[in-house]
């Protein structure tokens, strides 16, 4: 309940930010760049360099890769379809395809599954959201960021993106043990990723331009929140017939709401900044509603 509440408070914060004035209208990206090259590869390095591997349970951090190369085959095609803007598309692959498994989707997963199944929370967020944002999520970025855009310098770009870096790093270092002030710090650094990333987008945040954004804001959330989660489900429970706790809490987790960070990345990327903004700031407090829905329908397996 308390990181749902801090989510609210930052979000008013950053709306209060802009509205006040006080701050310039260059502050989200400001924040956006400590986020990238400080916060999150922090993160990284902190929760990837302990993270322990069971082949056991492959299927739980294969989700998001599915769930993210199904959002870019839908959007790819739903954009073709209806004529949408190349930076449009690739704002909602990246929103629709990646949830916010880790700040939103453990604490969910504690109230409704418990705490003995957060392990299950962690490997879907470190194994898979996390890597996919640093490797396909980049891509896409790059790939719809530009009109035309090189062979050549899309594997750079994810190359050089500070959280990949880091990420390659903690897999380097996972057998050499971190001192205690190290962890202090990555953990200290790595907790200020949340706060600021809603705080900007919170900066962002304009209610009066939904206007025009309504059939793409409810295809990004429409996706997220419910045909990607089901179509995962068929997959899972249909096709390979799997079951219990755990792959509840795997399908749970992705039915999240979209990820932070992707917006950060997206938006860092000029990927339709409003468009972002809204798939954020309503879709983080809708899912809380559909989240209880997919519980149910989850429990019945």
């Amino acid at each position: 309940m308390g990181n749902i509440i801090l989510m609210i408070v930052c979000l008013l914060a950053g709306m209060g930010l802009r509205w006040t004035g006080r701050f310039p209208e260059a502050t989200p990206a400001a924040f956006n760049g400590y986020v990238i090259h400080i916060a999150l590869p922090a993160a990284a390095l902190l929760y990837l360099h302990g993270i322990s591997f069971d082949r056991s349970m492959i299927m739980t951090p294969l989700m998001p890769w599915l769930l993210f190369l199904l959002s870019w085959g839908f959007f790819a095609l739903l954009g073709r379809l209806l004529q949408l803007p190349r930076r449009t598309v690739g704002a909602l692959i990246l929103l629709g395809g990646l949830g916010n498994t880790s700040f939103v989707g453990l604490p969910m997963i504690e109230a409704y599954y418990g705490k003995e199944l957060l392990g299950v929370g962690i490997l879907a967020d470190q194994l898979g959201t996390f890597m996919t944002l640093s490797t396909l999520g980049v891509l896409v970025a790059s790939i719809y960021s530009s009109g035309n855009p090189s062979l050549r310098d899309m594997p750079r770009k994810v190359l050089f993106f500070p959280p990949f870096q880091a990420l390659v790093l903690a897999l380097i270092l996972r057998p050499v043990p971190f001192p205690d002030w190290t962890v202090m710090i990555l953990r200290k650094l790595a907790d200020t990723v949340t706060p600021l990333a809603l705080v900007s987008v919170g900066f962002q945040l304009r209610f009066a331009s939904l206007e025009g954004l309504k059939l793409r804001l409810a295809a990004g959330l429409g996706y997220k929140l419910l045909l990607g989660p089901a179509l995962l489900a068929l997959l899972y429970l249909g096709v390979l017939g799997l079951r219990g706790p755990a792959v509840q809490v795997t399908l749970f987790e992705a039915a999240m709401a979209p990820m932070i960070t992707a917006g950060i990345v997206a938006i860092d990327h000029d990927l339709d900044p409003p468009l972002v903004t809204m798939l954020l700031g309503i879709g983080i407090p809708l899912s809380f509603v559909t989240l209880a829905g997919w519980e149910l329908v989850l429990r019945m397996f």
